[in-house]
């Protein structure tokens, strides 16, 4: 066994992958796995206490009570708490433990001394600015702030998805002087298996009422830093005749109610809000069928759903802000939360002619195969996690 590079992944809700940007990461990240020295521990939510192989990985079950947001908080401690046990058990001498994102801040001091001891290193993806969430209360923020200052202190290195948090996390906590390096998140770049006429892509037009083509698309969490309001408000004011579909789950949510009131998107036709695809292979297919894609985001590092638009999706419509410029670079349109900005590049959009979507299709499809794909993704961490002389 100490031959193998051990690699411990905390954070992910686990694999087989779902759903979510962290766990489709630890499922490409195993799946495509090249070098065969490294052996990856997978912790899992999971109700059951058990021990399985998946992509050749050893999965293994972390059951935790659903106790609202500090649920994540005791799934990375006892999980935390399990790799140590076993690190000990079969004396490894060669590892990393790698956790994903920065929630166990005020208690890691304490594991860090142990896996020190025990020669294991410790990596930290910090993720995006979780403590600008909108969702959160004031003290939960600040927990979160807290927490990603003490993971930034106590991590041997840094492996941020994003340019822009690279260069937060060295600005904001320099005096730690932290140790980063940056690795894209990736994307699928494959088109879509279901054909235009496949019977399951016509169901789904059919219930929802839309036409291939004729329709904007947004696909992520109805919260309110995505910028629905500015979204919604400015489709509303454009004189497009398409409609503005928009994939997400909204069952008992509160922004969804209070926009509701305020903006009266109900009156007009065009928004619509169809639920969640889960169908990994429809969802890419209605993103190829758009007209174009709306991404609102302002949070968070590289995001998942920005790259798989730009995988799929002839127009893509991003937000001006850092993050999603550093990823959509020129194979872009760009938005700000002015007054009819958005409207009005959505009502430039309907003016352009086959040859210039297509420069944007081609543009948007290059930066991901370039930049964004899994096989060079996976690659990078590979190289990271077999140096001798992190940390």
């Amino acid at each position: 066994m100490n031959k193998e590079k051990n690699i411990f992944i905390i954070g992910s809700k686990g694999i087989p992958a779902k759903y979510g940007g962290f766990e489709t990461f630890v499922d490409k990240l195993t799946e495509r796995k090249i070098n065969q020295e490294i052996k990856y521990h997978i912790a899992c939510i999971n109700s059951e206490s058990k021990e399985f192989e998946y992509n050749n990985s050893r999965c293994f079950s972390v059951s935790v009570p659903n106790i609202g947001p500090a649920k994540a908080i005791l799934y990375d401690l006892k999980a935390l708490k399990s790799i140590v046990k076993y690190i000990k058990n079969n004396n490894i001498q060669d590892g990393i433990v790698y956790i994903l994102a920065c929630r166990i801040g005020p208690f890691i001091s304490h594991y860090k001394r142990k896996l020190a001891k025990l020669g294991i290193k410790l990596y930290v993806n910090p993720d995006g600015h979780e403590w600008k969430r909108a969702k959160w209360n004031t003290l939960i923020k600040k927990y979160w702030k807290i927490s990603e200052k003490l993971m930034v202190k106590h991590a041997d290195l840094l492996i941020c998805d994003s340019i822009n948090i690279e260069k937060y996390i060295k600005e904001d906590y320099k005096k730690y002087n932290p140790k980063t390096t940056f690795i894209a998140y990736g994307a699928d770049t494959k088109k879509s298996s279901l054909l235009d006429k496949d019977q399951k892509l016509l169901d789904w037009y059919n219930i929802k009422n839309v036409k291939p083509n004729e329709y904007y698309l947004i696909v992520g969490r109805f919260v309110p830093e995505n910028n629905y309001k500015t979204i919604i408000k400015e489709f509303m004011k454009s004189s497009t005749k398409k409609d503005l579909v928009i994939v997400t789950n909204v069952e008992k949510n509160k922004f969804y109610t209070e926009l509701q009131q305020e903006l009266d998107f109900e009156k007009d036709s065009r928004i619509k809000f169809v639920g969640t695809v889960y169908d990994k292979e429809l969802i890419k297919k209605i993103r190829e069928n758009a007209y174009g894609y709306i991404h609102g985001h302002e949070v968070g590092g590289t995001n998942p759903s920005l790259l798989e638009a730009l995988a799929s999706t002839k127009l893509n419509l991003l937000l001006d802000v850092g993050f999603n410029k550093e990823v959509g670079q020129d194979s872009a349109l760009y938005w700000n939360k002015e007054e009819k900005n958005l409207k009005s590049l959505i009502e430039n959009c309907e003016l352009y002619d086959v040859n210039i979507i297509e420069k944007y299709n081609i543009a948007s499809s290059n930066r991901i195969n370039e930049e964004y794909n899994w096989n060079k993704i996976v690659n990078e961490y590979e190289i990271i996690f077999m140096e001798k002389n992190n940390g």
